[in-house]
């Protein structure tokens, strides 16, 4: 899956939620609407966090030192990551906090059409910025499920804005729906009620985006399609013959690093395993061009040694080796 970072949808989402939140904290001002100010505080929340994914991005862009050498790729990753507390702090437990203190101190809406103008105005900015997120998505998503989109892509922003953006249509609703029963029936606990709503509501989108952030921070292997590709690019057939065992490792969402040692035959010359292994490299990068580390290491394959599989203690994470006691 190609990894972009759908800087256009940021930016749509940026604009629209600079615009929701300054309406939102105006209906406030005049209704005294819990669910205006906690939608008003989730917008602020969401602007900070597109500022935050443009820094990632921009600061991603560094080029390798000699501290960093694999470079900054994984800086998109921490800034998403980022995102999450934000939204799970200052949206979610914010929210829940407020609409808690509505719920025990209820009072009645003043000027009910300030929120719900509002309302209507931020579901029309946040359907056209939650548009333009499924138009870039849609260009990567290919044939998955939006579900597997958001788990499986590896550039972090997309999925960041479609969640943020899904939650906060989700969450106008239930404002909608809270100040709406508050003003029927005249009994603020239901504003409260929604506010509430709102808070669990993006409480459990942070956590979603923490958990899919956190495994992309761990570090996550290249897509089964693309290391099937790696390994029909990496074998010839006739110096190199096959992989012997291989690792992938996302650096950024657009850097690659493959690892592999590789079976070569037992009577080459090293002129000509060298050649082999800088022929397969280049096959590779013409195959996956985000292969930009590559670390081939040449061996003779052995039946024997294959048949009695891997070894656990070479193998990162794998248990400690035995060191003896006493």
């Amino acid at each position: 899956m190609s990894a972009s970072g759908g800087t256009k949808a940021i930016v749509a989402a940026l604009g629209a939620n600079l615009a929701i939140a300054a309406s939102k904290l105006v209906a406030f001002a005049f209704s005294g609407s819990s669910s205006m100010l906690a939608e008003g505080v989730h917008s602020m929340a969401d602007s900070g966090n597109q500022f935050l994914l443009l820094i990632g991005g921009k600061k991603a862009q560094r080029e390798a030192t000699p501290q960093h050498p694999f470079g900054y790729g994984r800086e998109r990753y921490i800034y998403a990551f980022l995102v999450s507390i934000v939204l799970f702090s200052i949206g979610g437990m914010f929210a829940i906090y407020e609409g808690y203190e509505k719920i025990t101190h209820p009072h009645e809406i003043e000027h009910w059409y300030w929120p719900v103008g509002v309302l209507v105005f931020a579901v029309i900015a946040e359907g056209f910025s939650f548009r333009t997120a499924i138009k870039e998505s849609n260009e990567l998503r290919g044939k998955l499920s939006w579900s597997q989109f958001i788990r499986r892509a590896k550039a972090p922003e997309l999925p960041v804005v479609l969640l943020e953006d899904f939650g906060a249509l989700i969450g106008l609703l239930l404002a909608l729906g809270g100040v709406g029963l508050a003003l029927l029936t005249g009994d603020g606990v239901w504003d409260g009620i929604g506010t509430v709503c709102i808070g669990v509501l993006l409480v459990l989108i942070a956590l979603v985006l923490a958990a899919e952030t956190k495994s992309l921070l761990l570090g996550e292997a290249a897509g089964a399609e693309v290391v099937q590709q790696i390994e029909q690019a990496t074998v010839d057939g006739d110096t190199v013959t096959r992989i012997i065992h291989m690792r992938t490792l996302h650096l950024g969402p657009e850097e690659l690093l493959v690892a592999a040692k590789v079976a070569v035959r037992h009577d080459d010359t090293a002129a000509e395993v060298a050649a082999a292994i800088d022929a397969a490299e280049a096959r590779i990068r013409d195959t996956v061009p985000i292969a930009r580390v590559i670390y081939l290491e040449p061996d003779v394959y052995s039946e024997a040694e294959a048949l009695r599989g891997p070894d656990p203690e070479a193998t990162p994470g794998g248990p400690a080796p035995h060191t003896g006691g006493h």
